[in-house]
């Protein structure tokens, strides 16, 4: 039986159900904007066991559900203007533009623009940036979290300081030892990059401060004190896999503190992917586990745009992955390991913190759950084992790390969880934001590919055009502007109003049936400094 609309729904009425209905779904292009009316398991990051998935894929369609009662008849279209569409576009971006000389080398990065887009109430991503205040280079990240936000945050806010420890020599981590042990003020390690609204979890920074220390002891033990050269992949991958230990033993042994205790089971109990990228003079390093993507923006000689991607998604999609997986476990679990494209079933990326219901054995998951707080014990996501589990850890949080050597021609970098790669081709991106930042686009003859275009049609898309020009540009970050292509373009690769209209006043029991949560972050680098260090050498 399928559940009635009142359960997906229970703050809606007849009129008000109507409205929505009239506003999300009339369009003149519905292959373009109209996807089927139920949340497919393509479009969960994690699939819910069966037992409990009904509420996340009903066995009709909402059409359906609505037939059974009365409501308004006429469907009415009800658009946001465009002050109301930049309003939300932009209430979470963030720009920051880096000194030409910070006191020890001139920057090879202009700066960067950031923004998100939640589809998830709360939105489950999370963006960070700070400069390494001790070393040189800078560190960018996204991170996109699943079975809540709890983890994407905690790795947001940890997983730098794991990164800078990791780069720091022998001398320095002694003398923040020594200051911590003598209760003298500490150097600062990161200079962070935030929006407002990227906050630290307060009740947590002692906790998460001494398995830091933890960590930095560890690093002066096992180095002798001789001056060598720091392996930047090495101190990634060593980062992210130290951060992920920690959380899974912060979780074992639990905290005297409620709060604190459910914290970080909530933290070890979701999931994260993340995509960071270091830049240091010409050399970027990017580090990825999961399915955020890095690509790189390059402007050939023509002044066209090619993107080069630098990242590698770690899902059913990538091959590697798949035989790594297999070799990983038994011959007789070849079937198993993976089903319907996903992790044992249920899970989409391959490598992620957290997650621990996939890395535990069955016996530490029981009695971690029974000795939680009751909130814990009650959440059905925690309680079932997945199928097929029988020679855990079946997940990693070891990132692929991928180096490149920065080029003039290499103009910026794009760092974006997975909600946009899903709207967008790789090519796309970076020829819009190339476009954006050198202004090219304006002189652009109109492409309209194979459709057959109206007289109507092209006066409006010349309209369009006009409009563009007379006001430069809408937005002041490039990050925005990609997010408003994302979600608002039409068949003919420009933005339409009326559709982007439509999909950001979707209610949020609607949006994630048509989007991910957006993150994004476009760093802009400096080709005259990038062509000095290539002519000193």
């Amino acid at each position: 039986m399928p559940a009635p609309a009142q359960l997906f729904f229970p703050l809606l009425r007849n009129c008000e159900l109507s409205r929505i209905y009239g506003t999300a779904c009339y369009c003149h292009h519905k292959h373009l904007c109209c996807p089927p009316l139920y949340l497919p398991q393509s479009r969960l990051r994690y699939s819910p066991h069966p037992v409990y998935a009904t509420f996340c894929r009903p066995k009709e369609s909402w059409w359906q559900y609505t037939q059974g009662r009365r409501y308004a008849s006429t469907p009415q279209k009800f658009y946001l203007t465009p002050p109301q569409v930049n309003s939300i576009l932009k209430a979470n971006e963030y720009s920051f533009k880096v000194p030409e000389f910070d006191g020890k080398n001139v920057s090879s990065v202009l700066g960067f623009d950031s923004n998100q887009l939640p589809a998830n109430a709360p939105i489950e991503d999370r963006r960070s940036a700070a400069t390494c205040l001790q070393t040189r280079g800078m560190l960018l990240g996204v991170f996109d979290g699943h079975a809540g936000c709890a983890c994407s945050q905690a790795v947001s806010e940890r997983l730098f300081y794991y990164i800078a420890v990791s780069l720091l020599p022998h001398e320095t981590l002694l003398e923040i030892e020594n200051a911590v042990e003598s209760g003298r003020a500490l150097l600062p390690i990161l200079q962070w990059h935030k929006h407002p609204n990227d906050y630290f979890s307060k009740e947590a920074s002692k906790l998460y401060f001494n398995s830091l220390r933890t960590y930095w002891q560890e690093l002066i033990d096992l180095n002798t004190g001789e001056s060598t050269d720091i392996d930047v992949k090495e101190a990634l991958i060593n980062a992210f896999k130290r951060l992920d230990n920690d959380i899974s033993l912060e979780a074992q042994v639990g905290d005297p503190n409620s709060f604190l205790n459910y914290l970080v089971l909530r933290v070890a109990f979701s999931g994260a992917t993340a995509c960071v990228a270091h830049v240091d003079g010409v050399d970027l390093h990017v580090a990825n586990t999961g399915d955020s993507r890095a690509m790189l923006g390059v402007q050939e000689e023509d002044g066209s745009w090619s993107a080069v991607t630098l990242s590698n998604d770690h899902n059913a999609q990538n091959e590697r992955e798949l035989e790594r997986l297999k070799l990983e476990h038994p011959k007789n679990e070849a079937k198993s390991v993976v089903k319907q494209d996903r992790l044992l079933g249920l899970l989409m990326p391959f490598r992620a913190f957290g997650d621990v219901k996939f890395k535990w054995s069955i016996d530490l998951q029981k009695r971690v759950i029974e000795s939680g707080p009751d909130q814990l014990n009650d959440n059905e996501y925690t309680k079932f084992i997945p199928p097929n589990y029988y020679t855990p850890p079946y997940l990693t949080a070891e990132p692929e790390v991928t180096y490149h050597r920065l080029r003039p021609q290499d103009k910026f970098l794009v760092l974006a969880t997975d909600g946009l790669w899903e709207t967008m081709h790789r090519q796309d991106v970076v020829r819009i934001v190339g476009e954006y930042l050198t202004g090219m686009h304006h002189q652009q003859p109109i492409a309209v590919g194979g459709y057959k275009v109206t007289l109507g049609q092209m006066h409006g898309l010349l309209t369009e055009r006009r409009a563009k020009m007379s006001s430069v540009f809408e937005d002041q970050n490039a990050a925005t502007h990609l997010i408003r292509h994302a979600v608002g373009n039409n068949e003919f690769g420009t933005v339409d109003h009326e559709r982007l209209s439509k999909m950001l006043s979707l209610p949020e029991e609607l949006a994630r049936m048509y989007r991910d949560d957006i993150t994004i972050i476009v760093v802009q680098f400096n080709s005259h400094v990038v062509g000095a260090y290539q002519n000193q050498e």
